[in-house]
């Protein structure tokens, strides 16, 4: 049997653009002689739906796409989709995240996500009801199973979860010949080898192969990365077919014969079958011994997380209707990568970058901007804010009271900056793109209604020293392939700082970044207290510092625009913190 993995990119809520991708799809597949086409997990309704399922309008909808894709679909050729439905139960929640099979116009196979994951970014439970049941679908000759997204997450013991039910045993004891897994699993770095050593395991354990579909495209903060892949059983037990990464696709396999892939291009990710996909299969990214801003990703990672990021912006701003995009361009390291992320995404015809010098800019951070827009190819705009600076601070002189000039003054500059920034906003229909990253907004290091404003964080969740070796590695991918660096150098090697006071620097302010990283991964990925953190060799001191300060900045995180999730935890629907509570160090 002739089946195609359809990985698209669904928009929530827009239901006729996702039943006009799954209609082109399956024509496309079925014009190859598909004769089975599965989609991912809730490709009808887009994922995640959250509460507009409280909405009779939002479900309805959803139905009534179904019952158009049951006449219009080729009557041939079965479909699998994801949807959402009305629970067939009598007690509990009144909605199921359902996997139905489309066949002559009939929906003639129904299976209900069993395992509703509530932690991380997922929150099904609040809408779902679990299925009670596990159903095998008779197909050409196959007997195949579904056991949806987090009904095989059950294996890996996701922190705070612990399922009664085992859907893969359970569809293993009715004696299925295939496991197909539709999915929307978030993009997190290595979340790859973590699908494919789940999906080994359970495929050499059930000496079946294991398809895994999987949704790609970005919905609000949440980046699905596709990848979908087909894992052969015993005795190859190897990675057969690897769709695109970041990217719609149409890929086939047999089952009578090994899967042969027949997308248009390879993965860019896949070496090999052997390694398709491997997020591990490059040394560390080009860092010399001893530098301070060494990060532990390989060359191959930051690649797959700049490729991450790029979609994100794309269809951030695609999905909420912007065609164009702008930010401040200070001439540091942060601006500088979220610019260059901005035109990989929608082009530098689309991107406007703003130079905002004040009495305290150096010239070097204002040559760098220019140098750094007429690379990217950019529109470059200078507007000063000493004018309104001036202007500002002598409507404030009664107030001040003759204070000194502190932390006051500074953010006020950071604020002009940003109502400057959405006053272009408003006049274009331009979303402004900040330019803070994950360790800045652990530690509060950034300004309320100033550098915060805007409608996405790109690189909120990614770490300074991450922020150093993607520049890092996006120059040396510039010159192995016979250009020069994109990044200007001398944005790579200066020392951090706002630029607010002079000769200001931010390790005033903040611990070394290579210090601040690996303690804040501890604290945030892994749960350590100050005592548990120093017992790992660092600075308890240091520690208890960085805890409170992180818990004492979670206002401002609240206030925050999205950030791009591509860490097992951000800031924002993956940490939800109360802001007023007493703060444990230990």
């Amino acid at each position: 049997m002739k089946t195609a993995i359809a990985q698209i990119n669904s928009t929530i809520g827009d239901f006729s653009g996702n039943r006009n991708k799954i209609l082109e799809f399956t024509r496309r597949a079925a014009v190859e002689g598909a004769e089975l086409v599965l989609f991912p997990e809730l490709a009808v309704s887009g994922y995640p739906p959250m509460d507009l399922l409280d909405q009779d309008r939002f479900v309805e909808l959803n139905i009534s796409t179904v019952r158009v894709l049951q006449r219009e679909l080729p009557p041939g050729t079965a479909v699998g989709v994801g949807f959402v439905n009305r629970s067939p139960y009598s007690l509990g929640k009144s909605l199921v995240n359902e996997y139905g099979i489309i066949l002559g116009g009939k929906l003639v196979f129904e299976q209900i996500k069993t395992l509703l994951p509530t932690y991380d970014v997922f929150d099904e439970a609040r809408n779902f009801e679990p299925g009670r049941e596990c159903s095998v679908f008779e197909y050409g000759g196959e007997r195949i199973g579904f056991a949806v997204c987090e009904d095989v997450w059950r294996e890996t013991g996701a922190p705070g979860t612990s399922y009664v039910r085992d859907p893969v045993r359970e569809l293993m004891d009715r004696g299925i010949s295939i496991l197909c897994v539709p999915s929307a699993s978030p993009y997190v770095a290595g979340k790859l080898k973590i699908r494919r050593t789940l999906a080994e395991r359970i495929s050499r354990r059930g000496g079946v192969p294991l398809v895994y579909i999987n949704a790609v495209g970005a919905n609000d903060q949440i980046l699905f990365d596709g990848r979908s892949f087909v894992i052969s059983p015993p005795p190859a037990e190897s990675v057969q077919l690897m769709a695109k990464a970041f990217e719609e696709d149409l890929a086939y396999f047999t089952t009578e014969a090994q899967p042969v892939r027949l997308s248009a291009k390879p993965d860019k990710t896949a070496a090999s079958a052997g390694n398709a996909g491997s997020d591990n299969n490059e040394g560390p990214a080009g860092r010399a011994s001893g530098d301070p801003f060494r990060v532990g990703l390989t060359r191959h990672e930051l690649d797959v997380l700049e490729d991450a990021l790029v979609m994100g912006i794309r269809d951030y701003m695609k999905k909420c209707g912007f065609t164009r995009a702008h930010l401040a361009l200070s001439g540091g390291i942060d601006s500088a990568l979220v610019a260059y992320l901005g035109v990989r995404a929608v082009g530098g015809e689309n991107i406007a970058a703003f130079s905002m010098p004040s009495r305290f800019s150096s010239q070097g951070s204002k040559d760098d901007a220019s140098d750094l827009a007429a690379n990217l190819g950019c529109r470059y705009e200078v507007l000063s804010i000493e004018p309104v600076f001036e202007s500002f601070l002598g409507t404030l002189e009664h107030v001040f009271e003759k204070r000194p000039f502190d932390i006051a003054e500074e953010n006020l500059q950071a604020r002009i900056r940003g109502t400057l920034l959405m006053a272009f906003s408003n006049k274009f229909n331009s979303m402004l793109l900040t330019t803070g990253n994950k360790s800045e907004m652990a530690m509060g290091y950034c300004t309320l209604y100033g550098d915060m404003n805007g409608a996405l964080g790109p690189i909120g969740d990614v770490f300074k020293t991450e922020v150093f070796a993607l520049c890092r590695r996006i120059n040396e991918r510039a010159e192995e392939s016979g250009g020069g660096a994109v990044i200007p150098q001398a944005i790579i090697d200066k020392p951090p700082s706002a630029e607010l006071r002079p000769n200001q620097k931010d390790e005033d302010s903040l611990p070394p970044y290579a210090v601040l990283d690996e303690i804040l991964k501890l604290y945030l990925y892994e749960n350590l207290s100050k005592d548990e953190i120093a017992s790992r060799g660092w600075d308890g001191e240091l520690a208890g510092r960085i805890i409170k300060t992180t818990a004492r900045a979670e206002f401002k995180r609240r206030q925050a625009p999205p950030v791009l999730k591509v860490s097992q935890r951000a800031f924002g629907m993956g940490r939800r913190m109360p802001i007023a509570r007493v703060i444990y160090e230990s």
